[in-house]
């Protein structure tokens, strides 16, 4: 059975250093019609539960530890009953958001996580956040010959953010040099908020990005 990949779009805020944001995220719900794993359940998590549809969750995956990205997870867990996974390096977001307890589980680079007879992978891609993670499918049915989930590591356009505290451009550059230019051209960028692009659209303008910091 071909993996379908399904995205959804949430608003709520997002919060640090003192600030407040008004944003719209990406969950992305990733597996065949028995079984999937979500990707970041921001926001709203009677609307991730209805988009699972009754499949079994065998993961909630977190790219990295911002409220916006996590906030909703422990009512998202509870609604689908699935283990929740994040970077062990972003675990102090975590507290800040769900003071004394701990996600289920770590995620270490090239970890993998199985669903519907497709792998995902685990690239750790530090910059945005110490724990960034993005997640590369490859092939078995997806509309390419592969996609990587990159959270907020990359987008249309250029890096996200790193202004804020515990992020750092020089390291996220790094991040998207050595782990995501390297895949095929055509591999689709599935990010954590805005529309999806593809590795070749963005790999050529790395140095546009290096010169204007950002």
């Amino acid at each position: 059975m071909s993996i379908r990949i399904d995205r959804l779009v949430t608003a709520g805020t997002f919060s640090l250093d003192g600030g407040t944001w008004d944003v719209e995220n990406n969950v992305w719900i990733v597996g065949d019609d028995a079984e999937c794993v979500i990707i970041d359940p921001a926001h709203d998590p009677a609307a991730v539960a209805a988009a699972v549809a009754g499949r079994k969750v065998t993961a909630i995956l977190l790219t990295h530890g911002h409220d916006d990205h996590i906030r909703a997870v422990g009512e998202v867990r509870t609604a689908v009953n699935a283990p929740v996974y994040l970077n062990r390096e972003d675990w102090m977001l975590w507290e800040r958001v769900f003071p004394g307890t701990e996600p289920d589980r770590d995620i270490a680079d090239g970890d993998t996580f199985d669903v519907g007879g497709a792998t995902l992978v685990a690239l750790h891609t530090p910059g945005h956040s110490p724990g960034s993670v993005c997640f590369l499918l490859a092939g078995e049915g997806t509309e390419s010959d592969s996609t990587v989930f990159s959270g907020d590591t990359l987008f249309q356009g250029g890096p996200g953010a790193t202004g804020r505290s515990f992020s750092d451009f020089p390291t996220i550059i790094e991040s998207i040099r050595n782990r995501l230019l390297p895949l095929p051209g055509d591999t689709v960028v599935r990010t954590g908020h805005g529309d999806p692009t593809t590795i070749g659209a963005e790999s050529p303008h790395l140095e546009e990005w290096i010169a204007r910091g950002h």
